[in-house]
């Protein structure tokens, strides 16, 4: 079933306009990108990632600085994507907020690999190789499996993409109950429905002339 703590919106699109994203789903996929590449703790707190969101989409971050409050304390953080990271110490304001200090945020392991399915984080497959190679594994098939998602990650980094998106959109809907760690049955779960037509193209090819793959290569070639 679909909890609370899976309401990730960064794949919200508007009903009437499937090619544009909600405002939920450009707040959270505007958190994730900036705290995916800010190494400043300064930089990731609340207000600041207000500010870096309004810049780019030319807003006034008071407008959207309670959203942000909600997508983080209701949705990042109970979903185990964000987690705050420490406290900055204030010199000025009110003496209890002194004391404990501006939280600032980062990203969990799940929230790298969520971030690596955001188009706007540059480095994103990058982040996925990162934690895909700290994977370990205890049978055959997750070898098989690591293996094989390191391989495309440099060969196809389009289809990997795909890939991925389709898995966590499946945490996103409560198709699989947890993000990390990847394993091959939540794997199978989210993306071996999503794939059919591709392994039915690499079955055909492999198992072609190679007469028939240089059709298939030339069809390609004049069709993309």
């Amino acid at each position: 079933m679909k909890g609370k703590k899976n309401n990730i919106a960064i794949f919200n699109t508007f009903k009437t306009r499937r090619n544009k994203f909600t405002g939920e789903a450009k707040r959270q996929r505007g958190i994730l990108a900036h705290l995916a590449t800010e190494q400043s703790p300064e930089l990731r707190t609340r207000t600041s990632i207000a500010h870096f969101i309004a810049k780019k989409h030319g807003i006034l971050w008071q407008n959207i600085y309670s959203g942000i409050f909600r997508d983080l304390d209701e949705v990042l953080i109970p979903s185990g994507v964000v987690k705050e990271g420490g406290r900055l110490p204030l010199r000025r304001g009110p003496r209890a907020l002194q004391l404990e200090g501006v939280p600032f945020y980062e990203l969990t392991e799940a929230g790298l690999v969520v971030a690596s399915s955001i188009e706007e984080v540059g480095n994103r497959l990058e982040l996925l190789k990162s934690y895909i190679a700290s994977m370990s594994y205890t049978n055959t098939d997750e070898s098989i499996m690591i293996q094989g998602l390191l391989l495309l990650i440099d060969i196809a980094p389009s289809f990997i993409s795909k890939i991925i998106n389709e898995y966590i959109y499946a945490y996103t809907t409560g198709l699989i109950q947890s993000i990390t760690p990847i394993d091959m049955k939540k794997f199978q779960n989210a993306i071996s429905n999503k794939i059919s037509i591709e392994r039915e193209l690499l079955e055909a090819f492999a198992n072609s002339q190679p007469e028939e793959q240089r059709v298939i290569r030339n069809f390609f070639n004049v069709a993309t």
